[in-house]
C-alpha cells in the first residue's frame, strides 16, 4: 500500500510526540551525577603569613640567568585572590573503589622552562607514562627521589640538549615524589602518584575540581609541600551525593 507524503509526516509527528519525553528522560538519567559521577569542587586557603620567598640567584649558570628579565623567587607559598593557595594536591585518600580505572588519553608533561620545573606540583596515575622535557638551552639533571621502600624506583639522568624528552612512570601510589636538579640546586617539583583518577592540583586562586566521583563516603586529603612536607596533609570526611563542595584551610609553616 502506498503511503502519501502527508501520512508519512503525520506518522513521524505522532512518533515524536509519543517517544520524545521518554527519550529525554532516558538521556537525563544516563547523564545524571549518580551515573556519570559527581563533581567535587572547592577551595584551599592559606591561614597566616608565610615567610617571604627567597630570591633565586642563577648567576652560576649564565644561560639560566639570560632567560629572565625579572627576579625569580622560590614558590613555597603561591597565594592568589582571597588567600587562595595554589599548588595543593587534593585527592581521595580512602573510599575509592579498588579497580582498574581507564588511563587518561593525554600524556602528562613535566617540563623544564627557564631553569624551573613546570608545573611545580602535578599528579599522575600509577604506571601511567609521563614525559619529562628540557625546554632550556642548557644541561639539566632530572633526579626523582621517592621514599625508600615505597615501591617506586629512584632515577637520575641528564638532559643536555634543548628539546629532549624522556618517558617515565611510577609503579606505586605516593604523595609526593620530589624532583630536583643536581646541576641547578634551586630546581624542585613534586609529583603525586595515585591508583585512581580522583585527584587535582589547586589553581592560582586555590580552586580545584575532581570529576566523576561516585556517590559515597570518602576521606579527602589536601597536601601542601611546604606545610606538610613528609607528613600527611589535612583530611576531611565527606559524603558525596551528587555534586559536592569541600573547603580546606592550611596553616603557613612557621
Amino acid at each position: 500500500m502506498l503511503v502519501s507524503t502527508a501520512e508519512n509526516k503525520l506518522i513521524y509527528v505522532m512518533h515524536m510526540r509519543i517517544n520524545t519525553p521518554y527519550v529525554i528522560a532516558l538521556l537525563a538519567a544516563a547523564c545524571s551525577p549518580s551515573v556519570l559521577g559527581a563533581d567535587l569542587t572547592g577551595r584551599v586557603v592559606l591561614k597566616g603569613t608565610p615567610k617571604p620567598e627567597i630570591t633565586i640567584d642563577m648567576a652560576a649558570d649564565p644561560r639560566c640567568a639570560a632567560l629572565h628579565t625579572q627576579k625569580i623567587t622560590t614558590r613555597h607559598y603561591v597565594v592568589g585572590a582571597n588567600n587562595g593557595l595554589a599548588n595543593v594536591l587534593v585527592f581521595v585518600k580512602s573510599g575509592a573503589e579498588k579497580k582498574d580505572y581507564p588511563m587518561p588519553a593525554e600524556t602528562p608533561l613535566l617540563d623544564q622552562v627557564g631553569c624551573e620545573y613546570t608545573p611545580y606540583v602535578m599528579g599522575v596515575r600509577a604506571n601511567q607514562k609521563f614525559l619529562i622535557k628540557n625546554s632550556d638551552p642548557t644541561l639539566h639533571n632530572v633526579h626523582a627521589t621517592p621514599k625508600a621502600g615505597g615501591g617506586n624506583a629512584e632515577f637520575n639522568f641528564a638532559q643536555p640538549v634543548k628539546g629532549m624528552t624522556t618517558e617515565k612512570s611510577f609503579a606505586a601510589p605516593e604523595v609526593a615524589i620530589r624532583f630536583k636538579c643536581d646541576v641547578h640546586p634551586w630546581m624542585f617539583a613534586y609529583v603525586g602518584v595515585f591508583d585512581h583518577p580522583f585527584f587535582a592540583v589547586t589553581d592560582k586562586d586555590g580552586n580545584f575540581k575532581i570529576s566523576g566521583l561516585p556517590d559515597g563516603k570518602y576521606t579527602i586529603e589536601a597536601w601542601h609541600q611546604r606545610t606538610h612536607r613528609a607528613e600527611a596533609g589535612q583530611v576531611k570526611e565527606i559524603n558525596v551525593a551528587g555534586n559536592t563542595q569541600v573547603e580546606f584551610t592550611i596553616d603557613a609553616a612557621p
